[in-house]
């Protein structure tokens, strides 16, 4: 299988996700628990990418397998979080964290864990 997806390419995917994570819940009006799901999945994105070791970070420390590792653990639990935390009845909220999990998914898949960064 090709791995089309750069580490420099990987970090634009990341901080422009989570540019959208953050900007979702006051556009879509979410309930106060997705909105603080999404606001720290937002800062969490954000402060990992800082600070992986690849293109794109503030200093690199976390070694990029590490990163990719984190970010699957997040898609693992991504999809119970509306009923966790009780906002499946909002279809926006929901739907986003279907989406992101699925997103993950395809760019762990196609990223090139061992390129040189």
């Amino acid at each position: 299988m090709q791995h089309p997806i750069s580490p420099r390419l990987h970090g634009v995917l990341d901080y422009t996700t989570s540019a959208a994570v953050a900007a979702a819940p006051p556009l879509f009006d979410m309930p106060r628990p997705a909105r603080r799901l999404f606001e720290s999945l937002a800062a969490g994105y954000t402060g990992l990418s800082s600070v992986t070791d690849y293109p794109l970070s503030v200093r690199r420390m976390v070694p990029f397998k590490a990163h990719g590792a984190a970010e699957l653990a997040i898609a693992a639990v991504l999809p119970a979080m509306p009923w966790v935390l009780g906002f499946s009845e909002h279809r926006a909220a929901r739907n986003l964290c279907f989406g992101l999990t699925a997103l993950t998914l395809v760019v762990a898949a196609l990223t090139d864990w061992s390129a040189e960064r």
